[in-house]
């Protein structure tokens, strides 16, 4: 049974009881436009919808192109190596023709070459022994370890189990089981935790040096999630720069981490979303990936005038990305781009002044006042209209919080920040982090990461 309620209905009603059906009408649209967020009309992430709670996309006329890849697509393939780097090279000949059975003698002086490729687990076990040696005046001397040897793990295992906690999300006990199962190393959850303590000390001199050129860059793209440490909610803020990552683990989200990290004197531009903590900074760029979200919102709301203005302005949204996307892939200058977005900047800005008599006009009126925050990419061309190099940064953090959940100490929030960033970093400078991590713990130190591969 359903029941229409209109304007006549309340108003046969005593004054308390108007008061109070307009005030659940008002709750009741609350709640369902909060039903009907998604991660295409809000800022909630992707991992928030379970796979089978999406809508089913509307259907597309069938392709007529097989499955798989295409023609014109780049191939993978593995590169042969010299023969003489090869473990073994197995020789394989004919011993008689294929057409007339004749036997066949001799070799081919350009062989067809195939590689196979395997890997062979081998412990590799290094026995030290100290002797105690006395000398003639009575007193006993013990030889000592080498300066390389830390504990009884060497560096390579210990680089491996401590990627795979930080890296590859998996959990301590389960990396013990793969150095007790795969590697026959015995190992413990302890012992990779200790391992992960001795790797936070080591790099902690990168991550430092990485800090603290911060505020000399000239632009930074900033976002933050949530995170736990036990029961108590703390944040998780990724720091972008043109060839590094900082990560940066703190029990608030407030502008005092922001201003901590990079000063109140940073002067540089930042990338970031429309939260209020980066108000207090001069140059921004507002996201128009969340831009575009918002956008959607209107249009995916049942006011006839906030439907219309979200259609417009997700037009001239469209414009924009696709004008950006030839200047990024060389079609088109920058100077042409700033040609072609003046007229969409104008058809935006007056969709803005249109909005204030909308029911959207908190949104309008906040974008409209601010509107320099929209277009810094136009005057700077190193800096980009959506914030996606932050978003990108925080994927790794935040699927790893949902299968962790989260640290249990302040150690573990080291961990997690200074990991996170020689991680983040060295995929930037396409370096390779095992042997980073393997060479830090092995050598006590580490190479500067602001120098590049």
């Amino acid at each position: 049974m359903s029941l229409e309620i209109t304007e006549e209905l309340p108003a046969q009603q005593p004054p308390e009881s108007q008061a109070i059906i307009r005030m659940l009408l008002v709750k009741i649209s609350e709640l369902e436009a909060r039903l009907n967020k998604t991660p295409k009309n809000s800022s909630k992430p992707p991992s928030s919808e379970h796979p089978h709670a999406k809508p089913e996309p509307p259907p597309k006329p069938k392709s007529k192109r097989k499955r798989g890849g295409q023609p014109g697509h780049d191939k993978f393939e593995r590169s042969l190596i010299p023969s003489s780097a090869c473990e073994k090279v197995v020789p394989c000949r004919p011993e008689s023709c294929r057409g007339c059975g004749t036997p066949l003698k001799g070799t081919d002086k350009v062989p067809i070459r195939d590689q196979v490729w395997d890997i062979e687990i081998r412990t590799i076990v290094t026995e030290y022994q100290r002797h105690r040696l006395t000398c003639r005046c009575g007193m006993t001397t013990c030889g000592q370890l080498p300066d390389t040897v830390i504990g009884r793990t060497g560096p390579t295992l210990a680089a491996i189990l401590v990627l795979m906690t930080s890296w590859f999300r998996t959990s301590r006990r389960r990396a013990a089981a793969f150095s007790t199962d795969i590697c026959q190393v015995p190992c413990s959850a302890g012992h990779v935790s200790e391992l992960e303590k001795r790797a936070t000390a080591v790099l902690q001199d990168s991550y430092d040096e990485l800090a603290a050129t911060l505020p000399d860059q000239a632009n930074l793209a900033i976002d933050e999630t949530p995170c736990k440490r036990g029961r108590v909610k703390t944040w998780l803020w990724t720091f972008v720069a043109a060839g590094f990552t900082v990560f940066v683990l703190r029990p608030t989200r407030k502008a005092t981490v922001f201003t901590e990290t990079i000063s109140l004197d940073f002067a540089g531009s930042i990338n970031c979303d429309r939260a209020k903590m980066y108000f207090q900074h001069r140059i921004l760029q507002w996201c128009w990936a969340h831009l575009k979200r918002d956008f959607q919102a209107l249009i995916d709301s049942g006011d006839g005038q906030k439907k219309r203005l979200g259609h417009d302005l997700m037009r001239e949204t469209r414009k924009l990305f696709a004008e950006y996307a030839k200047c990024r892939d060389g079609t088109i200058k920058y100077s042409t781009l700033q040609k072609n977005l003046r007229p969409v900047r104008q058809q935006l800005e007056a969709l803005l002044l249109r909005g204030f008599g909308t029911a959207a006009h908190g949104m309008c009126k906040q974008l409209y006042k601010h509107r320099d925050h929209l277009w810094t990419f136009l005057s700077d061309p190193h800096v980009q209209p959506a914030n996606n190099g932050a978003e990108r940064s925080l994927r790794h953090a935040v699927i790893r919080r949902k299968l962790s959940f989260g640290t249990q100490s302040e150690r573990g929030d080291r961990f997690v920040e200074v990991m996170l960033t020689v991680i983040e970093t060295c995929r930037q400078q396409k370096r390779s982090v095992l042997q980073f991590v393997r060479q830090a713990i092995q050598h006590r130190k580490t190479e500067s990461l602001l120098l590049g591969p």
